[in-house]
């Protein structure tokens, strides 16, 4: 019997659910899944540019790990590209590492509710707007 995977930490969710071929309406797209872990991944190592290692340190999974959920997220990536295929970023086995919300009015993602403050594009302020992403966590 395999080991059950541990939960990767995950240091900011995506700001978005998804995204989708330009000019093709999501009704005639074939979707394909980006786990949070594959996005958390991708966002240190390329846009925080951190090595593998301090990534894998980041995520608390070891180096080989997260080569594994490195790799497979570009291979998700580049199948939704050349096929023209969305992307939904859900699921997986993460945790964050701190409280997360998001606002129902303009999805801004809130760390924390010391953090949130009333947006300029917001009619409604409260804390009845903000879903809290740590509630939503489940392990596949």
């Amino acid at each position: 019997m395999a080991r059950p995977q541990k939960n990767r930490t995950i240091c900011q969710p995506p700001k978005m659910k998804g995204y989708k071929p330009y000019g093709i309406p999501l009704c005639k797209l074939e979707t394909l899944n980006l786990t949070l872990e594959e996005f958390e991944s991708m966002r240190l190592v390329n846009h925080e540019m951190l090595s593998q290692e301090q990534a894998s340190e980041q995520m608390n999974v070891s180096r080989p790990t997260l080569t594994r959920i490195y790799n497979k997220a570009i291979k998700t990536i580049v199948k939704a590209f050349v096929e023209g295929k969305a992307i939904e970023i859900e699921g997986g086995n993460y945790q964050f590492d701190k409280d997360w919300y998001r606002c129902t009015k303009c999805y801004k993602l809130i760390e924390g509710l010391e953090n949130h403050i009333k947006c300029k594009n917001c009619t409604v302020f409260g804390f009845s707007e903000l879903v809290n992403l740590n509630q939503n966590v489940k392990s596949e």
